[in-house]
C-alpha cells in the first residue's frame, strides 16, 4: 500500500530526523513489541507542528484511509501521528468513528496508544453520544480482549465530576477477579484520578470493595501524596 500524498512530508521528515541509537531504546522500553524512527516526543511533536501548519489536519475523507495506513506501518511514530491528530477533530467527529478507534485498540495493542484512545477520543465520541454507551461498553466487555475491557474503565478518566460511578462499578465488579496486570492497574488509576475530585468517596468505596493489592494502592496513591 504506497503512502497517501497527505503523510509523505510526514514520512520524510521522519527518516531526516530518525535516530538508531533512541529507536533502540525507546523499542527496548516498550518490551520489544514495535519498531521505532526513534524520535524523542518533543521533537516529534515539533514535526507534527509543522505538518499541520503546512499540510493541515487529516482530510475528513481520507481518515480511514490515512489511519489504517499509519496503524499498518511497524514504526510506533505513525501510530501516534494518526491519533493525536484525530485527538484534534475528536469533538467534531461523526458517529461512524467509533468503528475506527476500535480497529485502533484492537490492532497493535499497547499502553501507550490504548490509554490515549480511551482517554481523548472514547471519552470525547461517549459524551457526544452518550446513547451509545450501554451498547458498545457490553460489546467491549464481553469480548474477552483485555485492551477493550481497559478502554471501559479508562473512557472516563478525564470526566471529573462527570463520572458515572454507578457504570464504573460495574465494570469494576465484572473485572475485578482479572488476573491481568494492566486491568487491575486501571482499576486503580481511574479510582485514583476521581479521588482527586471526591476523595472520600474513593476512600469508602475502596474500604467496601475487595479490589486486589495493584487496585488498591493504586486508587489510594494520590491521597497518600497529597497528604
Amino acid at each position: 500500500m504506497s503512502t497517501p500524498e497527505y503523510l509523505r512530508p510526514l514520512e520524510i521528515a521522519f527518516h531526516e530526523n530518525a535516530s538508531v541509537k533512541d529507536a533502540l531504546q525507546m523499542k527496548k522500553y516498550m518490551k520489544d513489541k514495535f519498531e521505532y524512527f526513534g524520535i524523542k516526543s518533543p521533537l516529534r511533536k515539533e514535526i507534527y507542528r509543522e505538518h499541520k501548519l503546512k499540510y493541515g489536519l487529516i482530510p475528513n475523507d481520507q481518515i480511514k484511509e490515512i489511519v489504517t495506513w499509519c496503524w499498518r506501518q511497524p514504526q510506533r511514530e505513525y501510530q501516534y501521528f494518526a491519533m493525536e491528530f484525530l485527538g484534534r477533530v475528536a469533538k467534531k467527529a461523526n458517529e461512524k468513528i467509533i468503528d475506527l478507534y476500535v480497529y485502533m485498540i484492537a490492532h497493535k495493542s499497547w499502553w501507550d496508544t490504548v490509554d490515549y484512545i480511551a482517554a481523548n477520543l472514547v471519552g470525547t465520541f461517549f459524551l457526544r453520544y452518550p446513547e451509545r454507551i450501554v451498547e458498545l461498553t457490553d460489546q467491549w466487555m464481553a469480548s474477552e480482549d483485555m485492551w477493550l475491557q481497559r478502554t471501559c474503565l479508562l473512557f472516563q478518566l478525564k470526566y471529573k465530576s462527570a463520572m458515572d460511578m454507578e457504570l464504573l462499578h460495574t465494570f469494576i465488579m465484572k473485572l475485578v477477579e482479572s488476573k491481568e496486570f494492566f486491568i487491575r492497574k486501571a482499576i486503580g488509576w481511574i479510582l485514583r484520578e476521581y479521588s482527586k475530585t471526591n476523595p472520600d468517596f474513593v476512600i469508602n468505596y475502596v474500604e467496601n470493595n475487595s479490589l486486589s493489592g495493584l487496585s488498591h494502592r493504586e486508587a489510594l496513591k494520590w491521597l497518600g501524596a497529597s497528604k
